[in-house]
């Protein structure tokens, strides 16, 4: 089978819109959250979010939003975008020069996207009171577009003139690294030269604060120390938003353009938990599963294994059941295996996160080091066990793997490799 390599990232987050500013922050262990003053209301609980840089998507209008140099996008591109469609658009451009992509290298029929988010709830609110108020021809011809949970890939596919595989995902939080799994398969099995993985959220009010009414988000104020996965005071996470996308091609393409690879993509594995809508299996089992099934698929053992990046949000259910699942699996290799989360530093990206993740833990094996788990002030007893490190170790990782797990018990795992 084809070996698939990482050739290519983009990134527009809450800690950085380049590799080399997301490098920087996750060395630096500098989080990305503030208080959100949409959020100030006294009947609001939630105060704390970590929003994109430099972007501002609030207007109705999209031609009125803000959109930073060097991205420049036509009147025609902008009227079908929702913000997490705009991040994903911006991040793509990044990735495609990141890899030194030719135009045709981009559109053809051996290159496909797979892409996850949760479309855009605003949008889709707006244009439904609208309906509502105004009627039905009022409203904008191309809201659905924008608005429903595939606005990313149709965007894409149709702004970039991608002719290959593309589909979305929306199993919530494991989204983009289904994505990132099945865009593996599409170039192992051969249909596939290359394909873009995307994760993009819009990270605003409609799209977080629903969350808090399932007590999933963290009430504490504090900036610092809102988000702080693996601490005995985690209460929940902070939501964010923004987009990554990588860059998947076959062994083949890589040596065919001369291409510098950040990691080798070795495999994946999937599992669900059979147990709870929206509560993580108390015993980890759906990700235990999974990872072992990760571990199968690729031929790699925990002995392998130098760093995992966990899905740990910072909710006590969530990283106490993680915990255990990994204790569980890793055996012997549980107090050597470095494991962190980096949703300390950026919040909880939802359907973006596996992408984001799977996107650091190829900066990590490239540029040499391991990102710390920032925030602990006193480690959960549920977490003991674990080689949880407090600060960024400049340690090459033979190889990673990185954790998502989602609604209804959906966990993948994927396995990276680091490359020579």
């Amino acid at each position: 089978m084809p070996r698939v390599f990482i050739t290519g990232l983009g990134f527009i987050t809450s800690i950085g819109n380049t590799c080399a500013d997301v490098e920087q922050s996750l060395r630096e262990l500098r989080h990305g959250m503030v208080k959100n003053p949409a959020f100030a209301a006294d009947n609001i609980p939630v105060k704390v979010t970590a929003p994109v840089r430099d972007f501002k998507t609030d207007a109705e209008d999209a031609e009125d939003w803000t959109i930073p140099a060097p991205y420049n996008l036509k009147r025609e591109q902008l009227r079908s975008l929702s913000p997490n469609a705009l991040y994903a658009f911006c991040a793509l451009q990044q990735a495609i020069a990141d890899a030194k992509l030719a135009p045709e290298d981009v559109s053809n029929d051996d290159t496909g996207l797979y892409a996850a988010s949760a479309g855009s709830p605003g949008i889709m609110s707006r244009m439904i009171t609208r309906m509502n108020q105004l009627g039905v021809m009022r409203c904008p011809p191309l809201g659905v577009v924008a608005s429903i949970a595939g606005t990313v890939q149709f965007n894409l596919v149709a702004h970039f003139k991608i002719k290959g595989a593309s589909t979305g995902f929306t199993s919530a939080c494991a989204a983009s690294a289904h994505a990132m799994g099945f865009a593996f398969d599409e170039i192992a099995l051969g249909r596939q030269k290359r394909m873009f993985v995307v994760g993009a959220e819009d990270g605003n009010t409609e799209t977080i604060l629903p969350f808090a009414s399932m007590r999933a988000l963290s009430l504490n104020p504090d900036p610092d120390t809102a988000s702080r996965p693996f601490d005995k005071k985690h209460d929940g996470f902070v939501g964010t938003g923004g987009a990554t996308v990588l860059v998947l091609e076959s062994e083949d393409e890589v040596r065919r353009r001369g291409a510098t690879a950040y990691a080798e993509v070795l495999g994946w594995g999937q599992a669900s938990d059979g147990h709870n809508v929206a509560i993580s299996h108390p015993e980890g089992a759906g990700l235990a599963t999974a990872m072992r099934n990760a571990f199968k698929a690729t031929g790699v053992t925990p002995a392998d294994i130098d760093y995992i990046n966990a899905h740990a949000t910072s909710t006590p259910i969530g990283d106490a059941s993680e915990c255990k699942a990994l204790r569980a699996v890793l055996g012997e290799h549980a107090a050597r295996i470095a494991v962190s989360s980096t949703k300390a530093l950026t919040g909880h990206g939802l359907s973006l996160a596996g992408a984001m993740e799977a996107g650091f833990c190829a900066l990590a094996l490239k540029r040499g080091f391991i990102p710390g788990s920032a925030h602990i002030s006193e480690l959960d007893p549920a977490c003991e066990g674990l080689n949880i490190p407090r600060t960024t170790e400049p340690v090459q990782a033979r190889a990673a793997l990185n954790n998502s797990s989602g609604f209804g018990g959906a966990n993948v795992c994927v396995v990276f490799k680091a490359v020579s």
